[in-house]
């Protein structure tokens, strides 16, 4: 992806490009409620409806903010190369005929909506790092402060003609954008809200309730970056067949040495490390996948995988940074490898309109820039990330609230039963005295309608299962705090 200030574009709008680019915006739509599959199946089943409840509300709440400022203030007309100005807003003047020059062969509407995903998704990717700790209605301001004091800027800086641009940083289509600002935004919140209530239980990784959905959700993740990474080409064509070639090279590559790392550590291998590995061959090809040859996709996946996985044992196991389900090493770290790899395996020989890296040119100077803009987008992301959080925790604790980071006892119960008042399952649902005091009103009126039907959870008044299915009751058991008191007894 380029970005191009220029005023001076020869549009070539056709139907092929058009078709493929709308097809891109769908399969990169459909990644948001798979990150929420994948997460929930990560987490316990105590935070599964939050991790949900964040992705639905997160997509609609951003999704209006770019169509209000956030195209325009990303690929607005250059103000200073900083930011764009309000030129767009509302999405005025793009025409649904007519192209922008930021991309000759669509109309000007569809690349705005293309681009949208990519704002929809960068924020909603930090939702794994603070699993069952960040309050609902904090994370819906701080996903707005985010994408305009970090994605915003960095977007217009690198694809909307801003200072990085005009240096000639490359990033094909996200790797330093959207993955590097996540990624070590993630890092940011972790450090800022600290360890978990249960920390110590489980030392930061967290059986899985749910391996099957979080294996549909990695599944569909997987399926939508073809439209990440393909239809950041602009249109069916060469460069969006190297892209999409790359990028099955490297997830597959990345997850295989996942598979090998993980035979060799513990002498074991299960979907979810199949899963992990390929999501971070896919985010760190994500920068360079249209720049760069199957064959170099190879290596990089080679490198990619080893430092993922390398980067997990340190920040979790070694420096004990609670980042719940590792967004700072999957997407974060590989995210800046691969931007600064552009610099030095990318081809014109792939993309004549790309750079030519380091080992084609013999100049570093493509790979200097690379790297400069990798830390300066790293360090800007930090910064605004530990203002906001440590700004409203300042706050929050001189009100005496914790509207911030959920207090001990709610992340122990759950932020299911404490910000959403319901369940995942219905066989979690323990009534106390009143019964229905504070549950969804649904499940109210359900249990409501059908009072002799059995119920599906562990009695706490007669401290005997219910008559209902032995494994449902065992595994609801398990899920309560009431172990000790189980009676077997008939």
């Amino acid at each position: 992806m380029t970005g191009s200030g220029s005023s001076e574009c020869v549009c070539n709008v056709n139907s092929g490009d058009t078709a493929w680019m709308l097809t891109s915006s769908l399969l990169v739509l459909g990644m948001m409620p798979a990150l929420g599959f994948f997460e929930a199946g990560l987490s316990s089943r105590k935070n599964a409806v939050s991790i949900l409840t964040q992705i639905t509300s997160g997509m609609a709440l951003l999704q209006m903010l770019w169509h209000m400022v956030g195209f325009t203030l990303s690929f607005g007309p250059d103000q200073g190369g900083f930011i764009g100005n309000f030129d767009h807003a509302f999405f005025m003047h793009l025409s649904a005929t007519e192209c922008s020059c930021f991309a000759e062969g669509i109309p000007a509407l569809l690349f705005a909506i293309f681009e949208a995903m990519f704002a929809l998704i960068a924020p909603l990717l930090m939702t794994g790092a603070f699993v069952g700790h960040m309050r609902f209605f904090f994370f819906l301001l701080f996903i707005v402060l985010w994408e305009v004091l970090v994605y915003y800027p960095v977007a217009h800086w690198v694809w909307g003609g801003g200072w990085l641009y005009q240096l000639g940083v490359h990033d094909f289509a996200g790797g330093i954008v959207l993955h590097t600002t996540a990624g070590s935004s993630s890092l940011a919140v972790a450090l800022a809200l600290g360890r978990r209530a249960d920390y110590a239980e489980h030392h930061g990784e967290e059986t899985p309730h749910n391996i099957p959905l979080s294996n549909i959700g990695a599944a569909l993740l997987w399926m939508g970056w073809y439209g990440f990474n393909g239809g950041s080409a602009f249109g069916a064509n060469a460069v969006a067949v190297n892209a999409v070639a790359t990028t099955t090279i490297a997830s597959c590559g990345a997850s295989l040495i996942w598979l090998i790392c993980a035979v060799l550590r513990h002498r074991s291998v299960d979907s979810l490390v199949l899963f992990n590995g390929a999501i971070a061959g896919l985010a760190g090809i994500t920068p360079c996948s249209g720049y760069v040859s199957p064959a170099w996709a190879t290596l990089i996946a080679t490198v990619l995988g080893l430092i993922s996985y390398g980067s997990v044992w340190l920040l979790k196991e070694k420096l004990k940074i609670d980042d719940a389900l590792d967004v700072s090493s999957l997407h974060g770290i590989t995210g800046m490898v691969g931007s600064m790899l552009v610099g030095i395996m990318a081809s014109t020989k792939v993309n004549p309109d790309g750079p030519s890296g380091w080992i084609e040119s013999g100049d570093g100077t493509v790979f200097g820039y690379q790297v400069l803009a990798v830390v300066v987008v790293a360090a800007w992301s930090m910064f605004w990330t530990f203002l906001i959080i440590l700004g409203a925790l300042r706050i929050s604790k001189w009100r005496g609230a914790h509207w911030v980071a959920a207090s001990t006892r709610k992340q122990l119960a759950g932020l299911d039963k404490s910000d959403h008042h319901c369940f995942a399952y219905a066989a979690d649902f323990i009534p106390g005295p009143g019964d229905f005091a504070g549950v969804s009103p649904i499940l109210r009126r359900r249990s409501a309608r059908e009072p002799d039907e059995p119920r599906h959870f562990y009695d706490v008044r007669r401290r005997r299962p219910q008559e209902t299915d032995p494994l449902v009751v065992n595994e609801v058991h398990l899920s309560t705090d009431n172990l000790h008191d189980f009676d077997e007894s008939p």
